[in-house]
This record gives C-alpha cells, structure tokens and sequence, in this order.
C-alpha cells in the first residue's frame, strides 16, 4: 500500500487499472449523452439525392446564355416537384421544372433559380439573369459520402451528431453501457434529509451531491445511504454494493480517527489496498482499494473536501470507465483577483471561479476555504492549483488552475480552449 502520494500519481495508478464498461445498443431517442464504442461509417450519401435548397425553377444554365443578347429568356414550366416526389420529366432545352424547397433536382437540369427571381406568366418564365451551373443545387453526399467515417469511438453523442445519425438512417448506435456508481457515506451523526433533526446530527449532504455529479456525468447512480461507524457493518454494506455496481464511492471514514473504520474495513474483505492518503489539501484522507476486478474508492467526510476530490480523482476515472478519450481535467492559466493571506505549506486546492476580462483569464475566489464549507463550491468553476511551501497570494499574481463543474455557457464560450 502507498501512501501520502501526490494526485498525479493517485490518478496515474487508478486510470491504469480502470477499464471501460461493456457494450451495447441504444435507439437514438436514447443516446444523448452516451459514449460511442464503435466508429461509425456512413451506409449512404447525405443527402441520398440532389435537390433544391430553395423554392424555385431548375433549368438548364445554357439557356440564360442569351440573355447577354436578348436580355430575357423564355422557357416553359413542364412540371411542378414537391418535397418528397420523384420528378416525371426530363428537363430538355428551353423547358423548366418548378421546384420545393428539399425536392430532387430533375433530370437534365443543372441550375436552379429562386422563386422570387424570375416572372411567371402562365405556363411560362421569364429569366433575365446568366445563370452558372451548379448553383442552387445541394449535391448527393455533399454534406456525407457512403462509406465516411462520421464518427469516432470514446467520443460522447451530442445532439448535432444524433441528427446527423438519423439523416444517414441510423436508428440505434453502439454505446458503452452506462457506468453504475454505488455511492455510501459513513457515519454515525449522520440523517437523511427526509428524517427530522436531532440534537448532535447532520444532515447527509455528500451522498445527494456526489450522486448529481454522477447524473450530470452521465453515469447511473445507486444510492446506498448511510452506514454506521461499524468496521464490520461498513465491510458488508460495501461487499453488497459491489455486487450491484461497477465501482463503490463512500464518504467519511477514511482518516486516523478512533472511528474512521474504513481502512480496516477493506482489509477485512481482502481487498487490495492501492494508496492511502493524498498529499493535497483539501481531501488527504482518500483511500483507493480493489476488490474482485473493481474500484473503492473512499473519500473525506467533508463535503468540500469530498466534492474536490471528487472531481479530480474519481471524474477522471469514471470518464475512463464511460469509455471517454480525454479523462484528466482540462488546466487553464489565470490572473489571481482576489488576496488569500495564508501560508500553504501543502499542495492546496482553492476553490474559485474563472472569468473574462480585457481579453484575460482571471480567477476569484468563491468564498471561504474550509474543508466543510459547501457554500463556495456552487459558483465554483475552478479548482486553483497552490503548490506545497507557497506563500501567500496577492492580487496580480499569475497561478495554474483546474477546470472543474458549472462551466456555464458565458464562461465556455469566452475561455480559450474550452
């Protein structure tokens, strides 16, 4: 067993050891947010035919070429084409097909002209334009060819991709199956928010939060509740959960206290221990164990100790499992707004939010930095990196900084990289 190792390694051995869920199938109804487990080529051109990108007349663009002379042409309209309809007639010289906007261009024609540029008068136009051939034709395959590759396995299905699924005729994609995320929290002073209050307890806020983490990640979440300060009880309750999930998560019990029984819990089971302790702050106490081909991972009791390294040991691993290519958070160099007077002695994790300004990257602090403090994790967007035998940090001051949750959309679209 290691201990006190630095997160690179923690993150190092754990994204060694993890292995992507099996495989499946989903219907596209249900693929939003999936991660692809095969590339995917296309079994046909899109669009399947040329057609109109607009209401119009198509025609032959040899046919304009008097209008240098004449300053007009006539041709007669031989059909109208709907959306949906194949066309009847050839176009020949000297005749003209009205067309819909998505209709298949007819054969013959090579140009299409829009509605509003030509004068109809009976079954007849008349154009006063040189037209070029080609233009206003959507081509078969233009915007995919059969056989193209459209997508990348470890990639996550966005909306734009499940569309474009559905225009070459793909009704189910193969995904990884979603990863099942047993989540348990340790303690005795520990309630349910549904339960009433009582002297000496809290509530349970570390399974609830962790538990949305997994749903905005994508993963499926099974709650485990609350399980008393007993090694033995501790060691069952995480033997079952393994029976359900693909990796268990726990909180509270992972430190040196008379009651932390964790530790001696996993020992119990025969599970392999793989470190304990991070040399970090906040969120030291983590220990990571393996048990039957599957993670534990346990963390702090604290809930801001427990939703940092959250993110930055067990959202890596879980993206490596979801089948994701890119797994280690996203750094990102920022202009320190803010003072924070203390030494940091140890490598220190301050929670802060990124913004822009005068084309910079700045990041101010959240609020206050105490492990149990929950608060000043809701703004926070990033993690600001402190190196061990730091000094105080003053405004002005250059620091590295780990991209975490709540990037919103302003935030994205301003932050190079992102």
């Amino acid at each position: 067993m290691k201990t006190n190792i630095s997160l690179e390694e923690a993150q190092t051995l754990l994204l060694a050891l993890a292995k992507p869920v099996k495989e499946g199938y989903v219907s596209l109804f249900d693929a939003t947010g999936r991660v692809l487990s095969q590339d995917i080529q296309a079994g046909q051109d899109l669009p399947p035919f040329a057609k109109s990108p607009l209401d119009g007349y198509a025609l032959q663009a040899k046919d304009t070429e008097k209008v240098a002379q004449l300053g007009s042409v006539k041709l007669s309209v031989i059909e109208e084409i709907r959306a949906g309809y194949l066309p009847a007639k050839k176009v020949t010289s000297g005749t003209a097909s009205k067309v819909m906007t998505g209709a298949p261009v007819p054969a013959g024609a090579d140009v299409i002209i829009k509605y509003e540029a030509v004068e109809r008068n009976g079954d007849y136009i008349t154009i006063s334009d040189i037209l070029n051939a080609g233009s206003n034709i959507i081509q078969a395959g233009e915007d995919i060819k059969k056989g193209e590759t459209v997508a990348y396995k470890n990639n996550l299905l966005s909306p734009s991709l499940i569309g474009l699924f559905a225009g070459i005729g793909l009704s189910k994609v193969p995904v990884f199956n979603k990863v099942r995320v047993a989540i348990l929290s340790t303690g005795d002073e520990l309630l349910d928010p549904a339960q009433e209050l009582q002297p000496g307890k809290i509530y349970n806020s570390n399974l609830h939060s962790l538990r949305a983490l997994c749903l905005k990640l994508g993963t499926e979440p099974i709650a485990f509740g609350i399980v008393a300060d007993k090694q033995a009880v501790t060691a069952e309750r995480i033997s079952q959960a393994l029976m359900v999930s693909d990796i268990v998560i726990t909180t509270g019990g992972a430190s040196v206290g008379d009651y932390d029984v964790v530790l001696d819990a996993l020992k119990q089971m025969a599970a392999n221990i793989i470190f304990w302790k991070v040399d970090m702050k906040p969120g030291s106490p983590v220990i990571a164990a393996e048990k039957n081909n599957k993670l534990i991972i346990a963390l702090s009791g604290n809930p801001a100790a427990a939703l940092i390294t959250f993110n930055l040991i067990v959202v890596p691993l879980l993206k490596k499992m979801m089948g994701l290519a890119c797994q280690l958070p996203l750094r990102i160099s920022a202009v320190f707004a803010d003072n924070f007077p203390k030494q940091s002695p140890q490598r220190r994790f301050l929670r802060g939010r990124i913004y822009r300004q005068d084309e910079k990257n700045y990041i101010k602090l959240t609020g206050e930095q105490s492990n149990g403090i929950l608060k000043s994790m809701i703004t926070c967007n990033a993690l600001i990196d402190i190196p061990a035998n730091s000094g105080p940090l003053c405004v002005g001051q250059k620091v590295s900084a780990v991209l975490v949750g709540n990037i919103d959309e302003r935030t994205a679209a301003v932050l190079p990289g992102l």
